[in-house]
Formats: structure tokens, sequence, C-alpha cells
């Protein structure tokens, strides 16, 4: 890993973005034993609002806290995708939920489609758990935390209640992570 890892999880108020944010900077600091920090911002409204977390990850002390130059973003929405997109770096990825994200922006980065919140629907029952599916998906693409970190940090944030569900979707998020990077090889 270089000297910073820059992530952003943005779609639309009410979709996990921010506990995404969180599950990801805990999942590399406490057990991936690197240095993360986090942060977050929404519009006025809680839910509907384009909203986005950020999370810094290093094995160096981190100098500056806010994300400049994203390697990896996370698009649910076709508003937040247009607002927030531009920081992409060269040779970055952007993870778009393809029946949202209709207009893909270009740049010099990779783009990666995949019906997120449908598969979500489809194969779980519960749309709630599309942010955990891109947890999966995210951590596949990038590799900048373990599957096993990723795991315990869902697990220990979700209710033991939903634990089951929340296993599947990081599961999903995985396999389906896998197969697009097969398929664009």
């Amino acid at each position: 890993m270089g000297d910073r890892y820059e992530l952003r999880f943005s779609g639309s108020g009410g979709q996990g973005m921010i506990l995404a944010g969180i599950v990801m900077a805990e999942a590399a600091a406490i057990y991936d034993d690197k240095i993360a920090v986090q942060s977050q911002s929404y519009g006025p409204e809680s839910r509907g609002g384009a909203s986005k977390a950020e999370v810094i990850i290093s094995d160096q002390p981190i100098d500056y806290p806010k994300a400049t130059e994203i390697d990896c973003m996370l698009a649910l929405t076709q508003e937040a995708c247009t607002k927030y997109h531009s920081d992409i770096k060269e040779g970055g990825i952007l993870l778009v939920d393809s029946d949202e994200v209709k207009d893909v922006p270009e740049g010099r980065f990779r783009v990666f489609s995949y019906p997120i919140i449908e598969t979500a629907r489809e194969e779980l029952g519960k749309t709630i758990v599309a942010n955990i599916i891109s947890l999966g998906m995210i951590a596949e693409l990038t590799g900048i935390v373990s599957r096993s970190a990723m795991e315990k940090a869902v697990m220990a944030r979700v209710p033991k209640a939903f634990q089951e569900l929340n296993r599947k979707a990081l599961e999903i998020g995985f396999e389906k992570a896998r197969e697009l990077k097969a398929a664009s090889s």
C-alpha cells in the first residue's frame, strides 16, 4: 500500500453510506492494524439528499484527514455520482449501481457497474443491506482490507438479530466483485 488510500461512499441519505464508511475504517484500523480516519457529509435532509462518507487508510500517520484524490468511489445514486466523482484519481475505481447511475462519467479510472440495490432486493429481500453488499464488493475489488477484517467489522456493528442477513450480503458482495473482476480481465 502507498502512503494513503482514499475511499468515498456516496448515495442518498438513508442508504447507509455513513455506516459503510465507519465499518470500512474499523475493518482497517481495528482488524487489519492500519491507520484510518473517517469523515462524513450530508445535506440538511437526513433522508433523500446526497450523502457521502470518506475513509483514508494508511500504514503511516495520516497528516490530512480529508479525501482529495479518491482511489475508490461507490455511487448508489446518479446525483451522488455526478456530485462527487470529480476527485477520482487516474487509475482509480468507480463502482456504481447500474440501475441508478445511467450517466456514468468518463475519466481515467476503471468503472465497475452492478445492480447493487436490486441484488439486495432480489437475493435477500431487503434493500437496506445494499451498503453491506457494497462493502464486500469494495473489499474484493481493492484488497485494501482483508476479507476477514471486513467480516469482523460488519459483525461487530450489526445487531445480533441481523447478523446472518448481513453475513449473506457481504458474501454476495465478495462473489459479485470476483465476477466483475474476472469479466474485466
